[in-house]
């Protein structure tokens, strides 16, 4: 066995089926390159205080192979929250397990999240305009205020529950969205008196957030963003590892690629909208570099993280606009353009960053033996 552990924490989406396999899959191929040893678990599988249950990838038999052993000293959490009970396991996981090494630590929900964001004046330029729904009277005043708004749960994450409502004249409004199976719900052109009526029977909470839209709208109606992947390096440095475009499919107000969006790359979907190349350079020196400020910022209040994946808007005018940041991200967005290099790059990372932190881990191990 490797002397290198890396866990990965994740979670069951049905009794035994787990998210993202086939990433572990790569990820745990990519180990072995490494001498890294890939252990699966969820906190289902801990048996006492340091025995587990972890799933092992064998890439001669080509399957993944169950053990019983102890808890590797390295975590990598890839569990996503959709639901209250699961962060709450997870909280209790982490609580009882503090002595383990994480390579990050969770992050706040979005409205706590854009209350620390504003906290930084050279990050607070970059928010869209947000506040917490309190009544269907409220949201469309902050609608009449900037004409189009976003209604975000939350703790949603892949687009679910969304809505997007547009002013189109003096008395005019579009609602569209999607619920939260992510299934699109139909566009619906109502009176202001009408729109009230449908956002009660929505049953809004101070659960969602309202948020200032960003006209993110191509030529050919739908919508766009950008998704940039920030990582740690193996010298335990932030670098940014690439960014590309999403388009999301007609009738949809969202660009995410669970939602049957497509992917292009970064530099395509600039071209489409700006025809200077000072232009488009100077947008992304700009990604880039707020990129590492959010980073930065973030660990300062969280502590310790390893990646960030950072959803961005560029409106008409050029201006970078940070929609959302996800400290679970994905990287199949990569993949899907053909930048294969920089698909690999986002699967190694996190592997060379365990094995810095295992040796930052031995170093001090060691010093303190030396002290006593």
């Amino acid at each position: 066995m490797s002397s290198k552990r890396l866990g990965v924490l994740a979670i069951y989406l049905s009794k035994s089926r787990l998210e993202e396999l086939s990433y572990f899959q790569r990820l745990s191929r990519e180990g072995k390159k490494l001498g890294v040893q890939v252990e699966v678990f969820t906190p289902d599988d801990v048996e006492g205080d340091n025995a587990v249950r972890t799933l092992t990838y064998d890439s001669g038999l080509g399957k993944w192979i169950r053990k019983r052993t102890s808890l590797p000293p390295v975590i990598y959490d890839r569990c996503r929250y959709k639901a209250a009970a699961n962060y709450q396991i997870l909280k209790a996981f982490r609580n009882q397990h503090a002595e383990l090494t994480f390579l990050s630590r969770p992050l706040a929900n979005k409205w706590s999240m854009h209350q620390t964001l504003s906290e930084n004046e050279s990050i607070r330029p970059y928010l869209p305009a947000t506040v917490r729904f309190s009544s269907v009277q409220e949201l469309l005043k902050v609608l009449k205020k900037h004409k189009l708004i976003y209604v975000k749960p939350k703790n949603g994450t892949g687009g679910r529950g969304i809505l997007r409502i547009e002013q189109l004249g003096s008395d005019l409004y579009l609602l569209q969205g999607r619920n939260q199976q992510r299934t699109i719900i139909a566009p619906f052109r109502a009176t202001e008196k009408q729109l009230a009526i449908k956002l009660h029977t929505l049953k809004l909470s101070p659960d969602y957030v309202v948020q200032q839209g960003i006209q993110l709208t191509l030529r050919d109606g739908r919508v766009h963003d950008y998704r940039l992947l920030i990582q740690k390096n193996g010298q335990g440095e932030w670098e940014v590892t690439g960014c590309a475009g999403r388009i999301g499919p007609h009738h949809s107000i969202t660009s995410n690629l669970h939602g049957g969006g497509s992917a292009v790359t970064q530099e395509k979907l600039l071209a489409y909208r700006f025809s200077s190349e000072e232009k488009m350079d100077a947008i992304k020196k700009e990604m880039n570099s707020f990129a590492y400020k959010l980073a930065n910022f973030l660990e300062t209040k969280f502590g310790k993280l390893c990646e960030l994946g950072m959803d961005i808007a560029v409106d008409p005018k050029g201006h970078v606009w940070l929609l959302e940041v996800n400290p679970k991200p994905s990287r199949e967005v990569f993949r899907k353009i053909g930048q294969h290099s920089i698909y690999q790059k986002a699967v190694t990372r996190p592997l060379e960053y365990a094995v810095w932190m295992m040796k930052q881990k031995k170093i001090k191990i060691e010093e303190q033996k030396n002290e006593s």
